[in-house]
């Protein structure tokens, strides 16, 4: 199936799945065909090693339960953040005492 540029570009999703079907999908400049969108073969090997793979997941990557955990104000400063090592986790307020609450 032929598809003028701007129809490509407008419909670029539905001619992906043409193509994962196995057809064959050109793109026209005026009437001069200048792509051709193909499926990519995927090598039997790499589907049984991966059958699943999520983007940005590495092979053998792991983590401790403290991953995730804040950064204490040592790790802060030793990475080069000491301004906010240093900071207040909240502005203070200037009209409430530490036993006042806001209403």
């Amino acid at each position: 199936m032929a598809y003028t540029v701007h129809q490509a570009k407008t419909h670029f999703s539905r001619l992906l799945k043409e193509a994962e079907v196995g057809q064959e999908v050109v793109v026209m400049r005026g009437s001069k065909p200048v792509a051709k969108i193909v499926p990519i073969d995927m090598p039997a090997k790499d589907e049984e090693q991966l059958p699943f793979r999520l983007i940005g997941a590495f092979p053998g990557m792991t983590w401790t339960d403290d991953a995730f955990d804040p950064l204490t104000d040592e790790e802060l400063r030793e990475m080069g953040m000491d301004d906010l090592a240093d900071a207040p986790l909240v502005k203070p307020a200037d009209n409430l005492s530490p036993t006042s609450h806001p209403e």
